[in-house]
């Protein structure tokens, strides 16, 4: 039986119920998107950063800050850690007693006495031979010293994380977000998790005295990167701070571990 030969007709309309290629692609990114975990992090507003929370936000689809709960001494919002010859030791801001009971959005720093003084005092007693620590002084004083002009500890600490990942060359691609702007917040993080759609979490490493922590949370497959330190031995968790001078430009060389070192 011969065969029936369908029609220029034909072709051009089965042609026109095929999806434009961008179209099928925009399909099977989206299919791929919805199959992958969304991954979230809650940490902090701490005020300089270590590579744990680094690692943290380079594993993140989205990175939320706990702004809303009351601040606490033991925290990091007021202090980074850094080297010291004994060990290590703590670059502290002080902030108005008043605030003490106060959510960390609404903490004013105590600029009633002079705190940066002593404060760089301390950094450059510890940090003064380090390898780079001459070439970074002029920017990390200067934006140091820009702590005297604000009046929220928040803003100030997100000022000296956004300079910082410049020295570093850090671009995240997760989003940062507030606690204290997210309609709905709670506390419980396992029920913010689900809030924000999110089904893995991690959280701020020894926080455990002043974060509630979740039930669903998820560890982290997270190694501390041993790199060379201006003193005797290696202290993990000290702020980022403490690579910057000792790396300078060559601090890729640690950061980049992060990057591929996921769960």
């Amino acid at each position: 039986m011969a065969r029936t030969r369908k029609s220029p007709l034909w072709k051009k309309f089965r042609n026109r119920l095929k999806p434009p290629r961008r179209m099928t692609q925009i399909w099977e990114d989206n299919n791929r998107q919805q199959n992958q975990r969304r991954v979230l992090v809650f940490l902090q507003p701490v005020l300089i950063p270590d590579l744990f929370d680094l690692a943290l936000m380079f594993r993140a689809d989205k990175i939320i800050l706990h702004d809303s709960e009351r601040w606490s001494r033991k925290g990091r919002t007021h202090r980074a850690r850094i080297r010291t010859p004994d060990g290590t030791d703590y670059l502290s801001v002080p902030i108005l007693k008043s605030d003490r009971r106060r959510p960390i959005c609404e903490v004013r720093i105590d600029q009633n006495h002079d705190w940066f003084t002593p404060l760089w005092r301390t950094l450059e007693f510890n940090y003064r031979n380090s390898i780079y620590f001459d070439f970074y002084e002029p920017e990390i004083y200067a934006d140091l010293a820009e702590g005297l002009h604000f009046d929220y500890l928040n803003d100030f600490s997100a000022y000296l994380r956004k300079r910082l990942f410049r020295y570093l060359e850090i671009g995240l691609q997760a989003d940062i977000h507030l606690t204290s702007q997210i309609e709905n917040y709670t506390s419980d993080p396992d029920l913010l998790a689900r809030r924000l759609h999110g089904e893995v979490y991690y959280q701020e490493h020894h926080s455990r005295h002043y974060m509630r922590q979740g039930k669903r949370r998820k560890i982290p497959d997270f190694t501390h990167p041993l790199y060379r330190q201006h003193f005797e031995g290696f202290e993990p968790f000290c702020c980022l701070y403490d690579l910057l001078f000792q790396y300078g430009p060559e601090s890729f060389q640690i950061v980049d571990r992060l990057r591929t070192d996921k769960d």
